[in-house]
């Protein structure tokens, strides 16, 4: 009897309603992260951060690929001692915890548990255990955190390391206790080596409260507990610092420049002249007012608790703690939203996070929401549910002042459950649109990643297109390499393909290829295919080209292009005819056309790397299409070798050069093409 009275004393002291929410919280984290991001969401930089936690777990700081320029993911930088990502380590720890536990994903739903469960913390130490229960739950009912807890990204880490400072420097004050300041210092000094601006900002307000309260025993000159439990947070949040100073040499070979600085030197803090890969603008102290309020507004208006009504219950509750008198804590909680909301003007990612100005849905803001701001999810949860419980609270005293006590208990129990359901709905509604948006994204890339599935071919190398310049995992994030560039699957990019089979000799090779523009945005997704890649070597090579030409076909011109030197020939007698045939001939150092063909000038150029021929069929009056004939092509010291060549039908001058790879079926009728490689 004994025993069970234990367990059931133990039951009733649990924080149960605090536990059931993070557990809700962590269940919707890993819900929207399985099937809302399956391959990942629109912003790339997940990609970096998964794979720094694989080099992580496999004791790297350094990738050190097998080909240069095959193999550099998104955001690496190159370095004497090899590849290293622009991001430091902290965040892609903890992803790699979650790896360690069985799967990366389980550092999701793990982190938003913990989000939801130290919010509760900080806010019932600043308010109450009521208050810190409901700014829990307006925490899991903002789209914000929805969404960014199911993406692996650095915000709800972060946030998280944010939240163990405050609970824990919160706590410290309240009992007096130096092992609590410095369990703050810790966490403050791991969000510092995380993500060093966006713990600056936070911490900002209890700095400003740590330096005051510290008048007394500094004017006195005595080592006080409140002093004791000073040093002992900043000296562990000076470790953080130094850690990550010392981590910036070991990468950089400097400790005062930060991986990001080594990537691109003018992508960071301050006005001016900004700049990153090719992309620069002028960040004028206008420009950062204007795109930090639209930033603010759009998390007023969408993203924060409640979405548009978030900001009318925050509101409500500082007046009803204006009335009631401040707290330190809820002064510091409140500095917390003008820290974050000021300090992020000085940050000109506020102004790229929004796309067009003047149209926000070409933004990463659009479907992943102001995640610079998502600290400012936390005072506004905590003064969203003071203002829910001050305007429940005053409805309770009218109807105690007007009713009697068996009257206006059941009223206040219908208005609780209604106006619950009601703030139920409007979350679910505000959350609904962008997770609808991110989930069309995802029908694309479920279409565009379907030859990988149910799993990639094994033992094999897959050559990438580059969209996007040369990168790995820019767009292509879902299909990333182990660090030691030995898994199952191995992914490079093709423009390096000869380097790279003669790299992977005993593996299979495969081209991903595809039909259509490469953008989540777009209409429809793209026509993946995966084919497979071949060598041919000999003294000399023909292709053999043919091509289906409709019967509206007038001519047919064709242009032979090698390094910098073209030339030019017409298809004899293309409009009798429903097919031709013509030869691609690679031989003695130059190369041309063979066949029914005539030259306009010369009829072979010099051979000078790839080969590429496209003929252009004309119907007259502007109506046609080109075909596309690409043939990998290298001089060895036995003669010549080639892959298997990319074709390509192009009907729109708009997707050609990549984008238009040739599906059977899809084009006008009669429209075919078929290309062979043989060693003569």
């Amino acid at each position: 009897m004994t025993r069970w009275r234990r367990v059931r004393d133990a039951l009733a002291a649990a924080p149960v309603g605090p536990l059931a929410v993070a557990a809700l919280a962590g269940a919707l984290a890993y819900a929207v992260s399985v099937l809302v991001f399956p391959y990942h969401s629109t912003n790339h930089d997940e990609a970096v951060y998964l794979q720094q936690a694989a080099m992580l777990l496999d004791g790297q700081l350094f990738l050190r690929p097998p080909v240069d320029g095959a193999f550099r993911p998104w955001f690496f930088v190159e370095s004497a001692q090899g590849l290293y990502p622009k991001y430091a380590p902290p965040t892609a720890v903890v992803y790699a915890l979650g790896e360690l536990a069985g799967d990366y994903r389980y550092a999701l739903p793990a982190v938003a548990a913990a989000n939801v469960g130290l919010l509760y913390g900080v806010v019932r130490e600043a308010f109450d255990h009521r208050t810190g229960l409901l700014a829990a739950v307006c925490l899991v009912c903002s789209p914000m955190f929805v969404v960014q807890s199911g993406v692996f990204l650095p915000y709800a880490p972060t946030t998280m390391l944010n939240l163990a400072f405050a609970f824990a420097y919160f706590r410290a004050e309240r009992t007096g206790s130096a092992r609590w300041a410095t369990i703050a210092g810790a966490a403050v000094g791991a969000a510092f080596f995380s993500r060093p601006f966006t713990s600056v900002l936070f911490a900002a307000p209890f700095v400003v409260h740590a330096v005051w309260t510290l008048r007394g025993p500094l004017r006195e000159r005595a080592v006080t507990p409140l002093f004791r439990r000073r040093v002992a947070t900043a000296g562990l949040g000076l470790a953080g610092v130094a850690t990550a100073l010392g981590y910036n040499a070991v990468v950089t070979g400097h400790a005062l420049v930060f991986p990001y600085q080594a990537f691109a030197p003018l992508d960071g803090l301050g006005f001016g002249h900004r700049e990153i890969l090719g992309y620069e603008q002028q960040y004028t102290v206008r420009l950062a007012l204007r795109s930090n309020a639209e930033v603010a507004w759009e998390f007023l208006a969408e993203w924060g608790p409640f979405g548009a009504l978030g900001p009318v219950l925050a509101v409500l509750g500082g007046v009803a703690v204006h009335r009631r008198g401040w707290a330190w804590r809820q002064r510091v909680l409140a500095g917390v939203a003008a820290s974050v909301l000021v300090g992020n003007v000085y940050f000109w990612g506020n102004r790229n996070v929004l796309g067009d100005l003047a149209d926000h849905s070409d933004g990463l803001i659009d479907t992943l929401g102001p995640y610079y701001h998502f600290d400012l999810l936390v005072p506004a949860s905590a003064f969203a549910a003071v203002g829910i419980l001050a305007a429940f609270d005053g409805l309770r005293g009218v109807l105690d002042a007007r009713l009697s006590d068996a009257r206006a208990r059941p009223v206040a129990v219908a208005v609780l459950l209604v106006g619950s359901a009601a703030l139920g709905g409007v979350a679910a509604s505000a959350t609904a649109e962008p997770v609808r948006e991110n989930a069309a994204f995802t029908d694309h890339y479920e279409v565009a990643y379907e030859p990988f599935e149910p799993s990639p071919p094994d033992d094999a190398v897959v050559l990438l297109p580059d969209p996007y310049g040369d990168w790995l995992n820019h767009p292509f994030q879902y299909l990333r390499n182990d660090p030691g560039f030995d898994g199952d699957t191995v992914y490079a990019l093709r423009d390096h393909s000869f380097e790279v089979w003669d790299a992977y000799p005993d593996r299979e090779t495969y081209r991903y290829v595809y039909r259509g523009p490469w953008s989540p945005y777009s209409a429809e997704p793209v026509d993946p295919d995966l084919h497979r890649v071949s060598m041919v070597s000999g003294d000399a090579l023909t292709a053999d080209v043919e091509v289906g030409l409709p019967d509206w076909t007038a001519g047919v011109t064709l242009t032979l292009e090698s390094g910098d030197r073209s030339a030019y020939y017409t298809l004899d007698g293309a409009a009798t005819r429903e097919r031709a045939a013509f030869d691609i001939v690679v031989r003695d150092g130059r190369v041309g056309l063979d066949g029914p063909v005539s030259p306009t000038g010369n009829a072979t150029i010099p051979l000078n790397g790839t080969v590429e021929v496209r003929a252009l069929v004309d119907g007259g009056y502007g109506a046609g299409f080109s075909y596309g004939v690409r043939l990998p092509v290298e001089e060895t010291a036995d003669g010549y070798r080639a892959l298997t060549p990319y074709r390509e039908l192009c009907t729109d001058l708009q997707t050609c050069e990549g984008s238009a790879v040739y599906v059977p079926g899809v084009g006008p009728e009669g429209a075919s093409l078929n290309v062979s490689v043989r060693a003569n």
